[in-house]
């Protein structure tokens, strides 16, 4: 860390005296970046923040009744007027506007003593005010701070190749990673979080836990970055506590998130140590991968054997690797790959593993296959869900009717698909379909059913979606010659045929939809017929 100025005043050999402020001030103790001496009336172009300027005066005016030396003075300044006491305070606030950390002022040399409306003025401003003595030569504190710099610097270059080797040391332990963060966290005397490829956290045994008042927005943060798919650095300010965030892998392919909280700014030895752990963690995060491609592949032979029947060689070969395949009845989950979701295969590959064989996934083309239970069904639809991907669920099976499963998932996710839903059950299809029906007599009251909500709609709104869609229907969907029977706009029979749409849940620029929908309104009207003959009788 760079010397403060209490550093600076404890020196018996500069034997500065402290002017402004009191000597327990908080601002002694801030760092110097640097020293700089100038005799400008403003040096603040010259000047970075957090260096301590130096000067003897000659830009400010003599007073010969104080006892200064006006000689020396006048000739310095050239014969320059008289300057009142706000140029000083003008010269402080440019000097604390710009960061200076404190000023150090010559005395015996321009101006006898110190000006007493300079010393009014750091003191107005906070800014620290320093006497120089005759005898201590600028170039005396110049080199006492470039001596401290360079000794600092040297025992951070020390530090940071006692820590790259103790990080090395514990990348050859059984446990590596669980080891190198253990060791970085040491090193850095902060928390350090490892995050997977689905966002959640990874509780590592010597680790310290993330605290509970941060916790919930550093995850949130790490999905965000993830779900980005980019490798990316962040510098986060959390309830008042600076968080590194740094995910790891491949652009496309992330392996997961590093986060360094509770830590001081980064310099450059702290900067080395920590790309040092991104890239050992990375490397061990991709070797991970290579052994999941190849889970992967074993996934797509295990369900090829499952759709021929070998369900023994299947399950055999299961065991061996994930411990088992989820238990009977199951549910055929498909979901379409073509512009897969970053880390969503990861993120399966977590939830197989947690559940140890519960649940089993694999990839057919681009078609996403997940096998699980009722009772984990939900955790799979939730994740699906979450990186945004359509699916389509079958009614429950068995092992042996897997191919049949398999069929209902892959119509359901159609359906989603023209639905622009996230889920479709096949009992949508199945069970509540009209053109799923088999007996003509129970037509009536599913039509009715179907049709409910339009209906209620019509009611409530006093409108005419209803009406609207049979002459629609009686008139071959052909929308000219609709809109001119009800004497409206296309574009408002347009709109019309679009609400009812979506009140019915279904899409009315497809066929099926369409049929299906017909079908409705004619069994509807049916059943009214045949229900005004019983009560004629």
């Amino acid at each position: 860390m760079p010397p403060s100025l209490n550093v600076l005043l404890r020196s018996r050999t500069l034997k500065l005296r402290l002017v402004v402020p009191e000597p327990a001030s908080p601002l002694l103790d801030e760092p110097i970046a640097w020293v700089h001496s100038s005799d400008l009336a403003d040096p603040t172009p010259f000047l970075d923040a957090g260096q301590l300027l130096l000067t003897d005066g000659t830009q400010f005016p003599v007073d010969a009744s104080a006892g200064e030396m006006t000689t020396t003075a006048d000739a310095a300044s050239g014969g320059r007027s008289a300057q009142g006491s706000n140029d000083y305070d003008a010269y402080v606030r440019r000097l604390v506007e710009h960061g200076i950390k404190g000023l150090g002022f010559a005395t015996q040399v321009i101006h006898g003593t110190l000006p007493p409306g300079l010393e009014e003025a750091c003191r107005n401003h906070g800014l620290p005010l320093l006497e120089v003595p005759d005898r201590t030569p600028f170039i005396a504190i110049i080199r006492m701070v470039a001596d401290y710099l360079a000794k600092e610097e040297h025992a951070r270059a020390e530090w940071s190749l006692q820590a790259q080797r103790a990080i090395s040391r514990a990348a050859l332990r059984p446990d590596g990673l669980t080891s190198i963060l253990g060791e970085l966290e040491r090193q850095l005397h902060s928390w350090v979080a490892l995050y997977d490829a689905a966002g959640n956290y990874v509780r590592m045994p010597r680790n310290r836990p993330i605290p509970s008042d941060v916790a919930a927005q550093v995850t949130s943060r790490v999905r965000d970055a993830l779900h980005l798919g980019t490798r990316s650095a962040s510098y986060l300010h959390i309830e008042g506590q600076s968080v590194t965030l740094q995910t790891l892998g491949r652009k496309g392919g992330l392996r997961g998130a590093l986060v360094l909280g509770a830590i001081e700014p980064l310099d450059p030895a702290r900067t080395d140590i920590v790309n040092s752990v991104i890239g050992l963690a990375s490397l061990a995060l991709e070797q991970a991968r290579t052994l999941d491609t190849a889970r992967r592949h074993l996934r797509a032979g295990v369900f090829e054997q499952l759709l021929a029947g070998s369900i023994d060689v299947a399950l055999k070969t299961a065991r061996q690797v994930w411990g088992q395949l989820p238990r009977e009845p199951l549910l055929v989950t498909a979901s379409r790959q073509e512009n897969p979701a970053p880390n969503l295969l990861e993120a399966l590959e977590l939830l197989a593993d947690d559940y140890r064989g519960a649940v089993f996934y694999a990839l057919r083309g681009e078609l996403l296959v997940v096998l699980a239970g009722p009772v984990h069904q939900d955790k799979v639809l939730e994740l699906l869900q979450r990186h945004g991907a359509s699916c389509g669920v079958s009614s429950g099976t068995t092992m042996d009717g897997l191919a049949n499963a398999l069929e209902e998932a892959t119509r359901s996710l159609r359906r989603a698909t023209e639905l622009d839903r996230a889920v479709v059950e096949f009992s949508e299809l199945s069970d509540g379909g009209m053109l799923g029906l088999l007996r003509a007599e129970e037509a009536g009251p599913v039509a009715r059913g179907m049709l409910q909500p339009l209906m209620a709609h019509d009611l409530a709104e006093q409108a005419e979606l209803l009406a609207t869609v049979r002459e629609w229907f009686a008139n071959n969907c052909v929308w000219d010659k609709t809109a001119r029977r009800l004497g409206v706009h296309r574009h408002t029979l347009r709109n019309r045929i679009d609400a009812a749409g979506r009140i019915l849940g279904l899409n009315l620029d497809g066929m099926r939809d369409r049929l299906e929908l017909f079908a409705a309104v004619q069994f509807l009207e049916e059943g009214s017929g045949r229900a005004i003959g019983k009560n004629g009788q």
